[in-house]
Parts: structure tokens; C-alpha cells; sequence
């Protein structure tokens, strides 16, 4: 066993992925009841949704290439002003439409038109921040370093809607001012602390040829598909499965859910904080966290009480942890340095598929049948196992 050093700006990047996810998730807390209070339908907030992970999808990949020409710290701040801009127009027209209510047509112009938004530059934020580790990290310790950062994710998945749904109590305007705060805060860390590291004026970037089909990546991309497929089929159905397999009100399938979901969030927090202690290399991870995260889903098919879901959850959600880190480090190892920010980028894009074909597959299998979802995201997983078995032996420096 060794230990990872923290490469430099590490802390930044960590807290600007801790900070960005607890004010994506905030959002999310509120968007139901806000919908609510305007009079907004449901399709209305998941149209939301759908819009921002369109926008990621389309502009992951090129922020990605965007950073690789003109440094990691230019783009991330270029994003979070962006972002924190964003989410203050935000706070200010829901602040002023709860006492004040718009008509329909304009809260979801401008509800849709934010989130869209916010999707498209917060797009630059995963890919910079995992380019930045490769820039400045070893291939064999990148597994640990970027686990550092998929651990600020997870707390920030926790965290986040735990507190937004405690300020919501009093005023939900309020929690978008506080999430405006996080990119602000954000944005003065990255300027103060993150090196720049601009190429030198009088060196071209050679080209890269990272792309949809590059050889390298088909691993990564593979893992990443899966990864946000499983995450969202069974974010979207648990609520629904809690309520008809449990034979729950809807009030108690909600909590279930919730509790569920945080101990996926546990799950993810332990097993990535776990990951920064070794130096194993990304396939044997992936190996292990794609078998874990299998049984676990595939075991929610079977459950019978609320503990053995909250167990299944748990199982699954340490398995995820181990999965995101290990596909980063393995499309950081299999390209060129002045391709790092594209490879990320293109991994990250593919997040924005996943959020789209995810809820709208877990959705239709539901109706089939209540365990559908969870079988297939652990045929799927189990898929992803064997591929990182079989990439074993192909992995230049990392069989041992």
C-alpha cells in the first residue's frame, strides 16, 4: 500500500466539484415543489432536466478541447462566473414569481432556459478538474487522485439536497441565492490557487484525434454509458418500486426513496475515499465496482423489506464509487498529453446521453415489470466486469 501526495491545486479542483454538485443538487431539491407553487406540470420540470443534459452532452467534449488549448484554469473560471451569474438571475425571478406568479408560458421559458444553461458551462467543470489531475499526476496514482474528486462528488450529492431541503422549510428562493454562492466562491478559490498553466506562446497543440470511435477510449466510453444508465434507471423507478413492492403510501415510498438514495450516497463516499489510500491499477477497480454495483442492483429485484433495499443500495452505491474514478484514469492513461482535456471531455459527454435515454428506459421497463430496471442494469454491469477483466491484459504498465 502507498500514498497518493496531492498534486498541486488538487484541493481547489476537489472543493469546486464538491461546491458544483451540492448547487446542481440544490436545484433538483426544489424543483418539484417550486413547480408546484407556479403552476407547472411535472413534464414541465423533467423537460428541465432533459434540456440541460442535452446541452452537456453536446458541449462536454468540446469545453474539453477548449481547455487543452488554453489551460484548465481560464476555462474553469471562464464557467463558473458564467454559472454564478446564471444562478443569480435565477434566485432573483423565482424570488420575485412566488410573490408574484408569471404566466405559464414564462416561468417555463425561464426555468427550462436556466437550467439549459446551466448544463451547457457547468459541461466544462468534470472534464477541466479530471484534465487538471492528469496533467499533474502519474498514470499509476491517477486512480487514487481522481477518486479524491469523485469523493467531493459524492459528498456533494449528500449534502446538497440535505441542506437545500432544510432552507426550503423557510423560503425556497433562498436556496438558489445560497447555491449562487457555491460557483462564486468557487470562482475566487480556482483564481487564487489553481496554477495557470497555459501553453507556451510559441507552442502549437498538436491535433488531437480523440473522437466517438477512437480505439483507446472504447473502455472509458463503455463504462461511462453504463455507469450513468444504471444511476439514472434506478434513481428514476425506486420511488415508484418502493411504493408498489413494499406496499407503501406515497409519503413513505418518497421517504424510502430518500433513505435509499443516501445510502447509495454513503456507499460512494466510503468506497472513493477507500480508493485514495492505494494505487491498484483502473482496470482491477473497475473489475471490482462493476461486480459489486451488479449484485446490488440485480439484488433490489428480489427484496422484500426496507432493509435488504437499503442493504442492496448501499452494495450498489459502493460499487459506483469504485467505477467513475478508474474509467477517468483509464482514458487519462490511454492518450497523449495535449489530448487529456478532450478525452475527459468526451467522457463527460457521454454523462449527457445517459441522463437523457436513462429515466425514459427506466420509465418503460417499470411498466413491463417492477424488476425489469434493476435486472438489466446488473446484466449491464456484469457486462462492464468482463470487459475490464478481458482489457486486463492489454493495459501497457498496468497488469500487476
Amino acid at each position: 500500500m502507498s500514498f497518493v501526495p496531492a498534486p498541486i491545486g488538487l484541493n481547489a479542483v476537489a472543493f469546486v466539484a464538491l461546491a458544483g454538485t451540492m448547487a446542481m443538487m440544490a436545484f433538483v431539491a426544489v424543483i418539484g415543489p417550486l413547480t408546484r407553487l407556479l403552476g407547472l406540470s411535472e413534464w414541465h420540470a423533467g423537460l428541465s432536466i432533459t434540456a440541460a443534459g442535452a446541452l452537456w452532452m453536446l458541449s462536454a467534449r468540446r469545453w474539453g478541447e477548449y481547455s487543452d488549448r488554453v489551460g484548465r484554469r481560464r476555462v474553469l473560471m471562464i464557467a463558473l462566473a458564467c454559472f454564478t451569474i446564471i444562478c443569480a438571475l435565477l434566485a432573483v425571478f423565482v424570488d420575485r414569481a412566488l410573490e408574484n406568479p408569471p404566466s405559464v408560458i414564462v416561468s417555463v421559458t425561464v426555468i427550462v432556459g436556466a437550467r439549459a444553461l446551466i448544463g451547457l458551462v457547468y459541461a466544462a467543470v468534470p472534464p477541466s478538474a479530471a484534465a487538471h489531475i492528469a496533467d499533474q499526476v502519474a498514470p499509476d496514482r491517477r486512480t487514487s487522485a481522481m477518486a479524491r474528486l469523485g469523493a467531493a462528488n459524492a459528498i456533494g450529492m449528500v449534502v446538497g439536497p440535505m441542506i437545500a431541503g432544510w432552507i426550503a422549510i423557510y423560503d425556497l428562493s433562498v436556496v438558489l441565492y445560497v447555491a449562487t454562492l457555491l460557483p462564486l466562491v468557487s470562482l475566487l478559490l480556482v483564481g487564487w490557487r489553481l496554477p495557470d498553466a497555459r501553453r507556451p506562446a510559441s507552442r502549437t497543440p498538436a491535433k488531437t484525434a480523440v473522437g466517438w470511435w477512437d480505439g483507446r477510449l472504447r473502455l472509458p466510453i463503455y463504462a461511462t454509458f453504463v455507469t450513468v444508465i444504471s444511476v439514472t434507471v434506478t434513481q428514476v423507478t425506486i420511488g415508484f418500486f418502493a411504493i408498489d413492492r413494499l406496499a407503501l403510501s406515497a409519503a413513505d415510498g418518497a421517504r424510502v426513496a430518500g433513505f435509499a438514495l443516501t445510502a447509495v450516497g454513503g456507499g460512494l463516499i466510503v468506497s472513493q475515499w477507500s480508493m485514495t489510500r492505494l494505487t491498484w491499477p483502473p482496470w482491477r477497480w473497475l473489475l471490482l465496482g462493476a461486480l459489486l454495483a451488479s449484485i446490488g442492483f440485480a439484488a433490489v429485484s428480489l427484496i422484500v423489506a426496507q432493509w435488504q433495499l437499503f442493504a442492496a443500495y448501499a452494495i450498489a452505491g459502493v460499487g459506483m464509487g469504485l467505477i467513475r474514478p478508474a474509467l477517468q484514469a483509464m482514458a487519462a492513461n490511454a492518450v497523449e498529453a495535449h489530448e487529456q482535456g478532450a478525452a475527459a471531455g468526451l467522457v463527460a459527454s457521454i454523462q449527457g446521453i445517459g441522463m437523457v435515454v436513462g429515466p425514459l428506459a427506466g420509465t418503460v421497463l417499470y411498466r413491463w415489470s417492477p424488476s425489469a430496471p434493476y435486472l438489466l442494469v446488473g446484466v449491464l454491469l456484469l457486462g462492464l466486469a468482463i470487459a475490464a477483466w478481458r482489457h486486463r491484459v492489454s493495459s501497457v504498465g498496468e497488469t500487476s
